[in-house]
Parts: C-alpha cells; sequence; structure tokens
C-alpha cells in the first residue's frame, strides 16, 4: 500500500497506486545493501546532501527515487510517471488530455515533502528496495517507508502498481486514468450521499424529526462545502426537501458523463429514516 494512496487528494484519489510502499523494512541476504553511514560519499553534492544519508550511484535505484520526488513535487508528471511502471497509462496522452488530471497531480505535489530523505537501499540482481522518510498515513509525520523496484533493461523502474493493475495498465493504455477517475468518483459521490443521510439524520435529531436543505446542514458543518460544486468531486448534488420538511431525497449526477462518472444516484430514506441509495447508468441524467 502506497503511503499517499490512503489520502483522499481534493475528494479524487486519482492517484491510489502511486507508489507502493510497504509498512516494514526489507531483510535480505546476498544482496548489496547500503544503509545510513556517517557521512556522504564522494560521489553526493553539497546539493544533494540534505537529501541523502547512503551514497547515491548516478541512475541506481535511489536516484530513480531521488528524482521521481523532485519531479512529483515540480509538478512534471509525465516525466515522473515515466519512471514507475505506469508510464504506458500517460505516454499516449496529450498535453491536453494529460492537463484534465493536474488539479490531482497539484494535489498530490503538495503532500510531497520538501526533502525526501533517502537512507537505504538493497539491490538482489534485477530487483531493489530503497527505504525513505515520507509521510504516514495520517500526513502527520514522516515514517520509514520502503519503494520497491525492477530492472528494466538499462534503467530501474519503481513498482508503482502490482501485477494485475499493470496488466490493466497494458490493456487500458491512456484510458486507464479515465476508467481509474470514473470509478473513484463514483465511489465517492456514494459516500457523500451517505454523509448527507447522516448529517439529515442528526439534523432531525436535534430538530423534532424535521429535515434541513443542504444549506443549512453546510452552515451546521454537518456536510462539507464541496458538495456545491462539481469542480473537485465531478458530480452534481441535489437535495429535495419536502414542504413540511419530513421527507426528503438526494441526487448526485455526473458532471460530465463518461469522464467524471458513469453512474446517476439516489438517495432515499426508508420510515426509518435508513438510507437506501441506488445507481443506475442514464447517460448523466438524475435518477427520480
Amino acid at each position: 500500500m502506497t503511503v499517499f494512496s490512503r489520502f483522499r487528494i481534493v475528494n479524487i484519489g486519482i492517484l491510489l497506486s502511486l507508489l507502493v510502499i510497504t509498512s516494514s523494512l526489507l531483510s535480505c541476504t546476498a544482496a548489496e545493501t547500503k544503509t545510513s553511514p556517517n557521512t556522504n560519499s564522494a560521489n553526493t553534492s553539497a546539493k544533494n546532501a540534505a537529501e541523502v544519508s547512503i551514497p547515491i550511484d548516478a541512475n541506481g535505484p535511489a536516484d530513480t527515487v531521488r528524482v521521481f520526488y523532485r519531479h512529483l513535487k515540480a509538478k512534471k508528471i509525465r516525466e515522473a510517471l515515466y519512471l514507475t511502471n505506469m508510464r504506458p497509462a500517460v505516454e499516449g496522452l496529450t498535453e491536453t488530455e494529460l492537463k484534465e488530471f493536474a488539479a490531482d497531480f497539484a494535489a498530490l505535489a503538495a503532500l510531497v515533502p520538501e526533502v525526501v530523505e533517502i537512507n537505504g537501499e538493497i539491490v538482489t540482481g534485477g530487483k531493489a528496495t530503497v527505504t525513505a522518510n515520507l509521510p504516514n498515513e495520517d500526513g502527520d509525520r514522516n515514517e520509514l517507508q520502503k519503494i520497491n523496484l525492477r530492472r528494466n533493461g538499462d534503467v530501474w523502474v519503481i513498482l508503482s502498481a502490482d501485477e494485475p493493475t499493470e496488466e490493466r495498465i497494458r490493456k487500458e493504455g491512456k484510458n486507464y486514468f479515465y476508467s481509474l477517475k470514473i470509478d473513484t468518483k463514483q465511489d465517492e459521490a456514494r459516500a457523500m450521499l451517505e454523509r448527507v443521510s447522516k448529517a439529515q439524520l442528526a439534523h432531525s435529531v436535534q430538530n423534532g424529526g424535521l429535515y434541513a436543505d443542504m444549506k443549512t446542514l453546510i452552515g451546521g458543518g454537518l456536510l462539507p462545502p464541496d458538495i456545491t460544486s462539481s469542480d473537485s468531486t465531478g458530480y452534481n448534488y441535489a437535495l429535495n426537501l419536502s414542504t413540511d420538511k419530513k421527507t426528503y431525497f438526494a441526487t448526485a449526477t455526473p458532471a460530465i458523463y463518461g469522464k467524471s462518472g458513469n453512474l446517476s444516484f439516489l438517495l432515499e430514506p426508508d420510515p426509518k429514516g435508513l438510507s437506501r441509495i441506488t445507481s443506475k447508468e442514464l447517460g448523466g441524467k438524475p435518477m427520480k
């Protein structure tokens, strides 16, 4: 699981598998191992000294990881993903198409520390593991994380995707990011409607069984403000409240059918107030 994979980036999470980093260190025998020495090696320049605590060979596994993070921090997304096994998903994208994911990548870049300390490298034949201090799953502190790589010819490639995902990427090519985005947006649309249900339940308990409109729920801190915009969510949300405020239903409809989502969703509480969410592909039209 990547350290970034658990972040919900601007409610999109498009890069759920950006880095495959496990939580424990690799123990390995019969391998070339580099661990933190007391001093930096001569081939590490003063400019990079703050980033490393081991000798780093040019174009080696640790250097590949270092360059990857530099590109990612600088929002050079194509260059960064070219260093991973997700390359087929990005190399077919035009610059215009790549810009469609700019907000997602920018949010991810913001999570990358200014300095990524690399402090371990283990090479076993055509495989390698690099350890570095990276944000934990909560983002509140850095922890030692592990990054796996493999040698492809003369270069090292970061294994950002597991084998099934890599096979999917090979088959789908540039369409992988689009399908991943749709899957993620749809999951988040369902989750948002579940939040609406919980918000309405909380409001009704405090207000004699009466429900509220979206503005009231947002003002009370029960719903996030971005539910009113599809810019980050990819969906248009509507909450329909009865005149007596005793019943309601809510819908989530793709802002751009086929790009931000395929499914339309409907939330209808049952007589006991429990939510029931259904979905259907309606060509971008809201469920009724």
